[in-house]
């Protein structure tokens, strides 16, 4: 590859495919879970400058990451996102006073690998729904996220990042207000889509039916 940059208002439909498809093999394979972070590294492997515009959106990425499963991952797959809904709806269980909800790529089935359980629960008190997790013998450690609830809102949640059997998760803690009020998803700006353990264990039970 020559050292020539190319320029952001070229990019071309095939470009544009080439980078969505390369940003997804990153998350597939290397853990990636910033959608912006394997996009930059994918527009840079094929010479697009930093900052090009016209670039493949979210979306389209995740798109690229459920076909790049589907070939690649089409033994493997299911049998990591049951084990993966299974760890979740035990931890829920834990934390059942706190209404827990599973949400992300475990529960919109784009797990990777390298991806975590991500556990929504609902509590003015962290220190309470950390007790409940260490009182099953879980080791805790402090952990926060940015969650953007609007264009211009962006809050900093408290959690808590664990593991269990190899596996990792992360339980955030939202006040009780904000149960109706789901963040945005980084994949299409829309409120997050958010499952009980009830919606996990009929996901599970669809899963060995086939």
């Amino acid at each position: 590859m020559s050292g020539r940059r190319r320029s952001a208002p070229g990019l071309s439909p095939d470009l544009r495919q080439q980078i969505a498809e390369g940003a997804a093999r990153l998350m597939a394979e290397h853990g990636i879970r910033d959608f912006a972070l394997a996009k930059r590294k994918a527009a840079e492997r094929l010479g697009v400058r930093p900052g090009a515009g016209g670039l493949p959106s979210n979306a389209e990425i995740q798109e690229q990451l459920v076909q790049w499963q589907r070939i690649f991952e089409a033994d493997i797959h299911g049998d990591r996102l049951v084990r993966f809904r299974t760890i979740a709806a035990d931890v829920m269980h834990a934390i059942a006073p706190f209404r827990p909800k599973l949400v992300g790529s475990v529960l919109d089935g784009t797990a990777t690998s390298n991806s975590a359980i991500e556990i929504h629960a609902f509590s003015d008190s962290p220190e309470a729904v950390a007790a409940a997790l260490q009182s099953q013998g879980l080791h805790l450690r402090d952990w926060q996220r940015r969650y953007r609830f609007g264009s211009q809102v962006v809050q900093l949640i408290p959690g808590f990042e664990l593991a269990v059997d190899g596996e990792s998760i992360e339980v955030m803690i939202f006040p009780e207000r904000a149960s109706a009020h789901a963040p945005l998803s980084p994949v299409d700006g829309k409120p997050m889509r958010r499952a009980s353990r009830a919606a996990v264990i009929a996901m599970l039970e669809t899963a060995s039916e086939c």
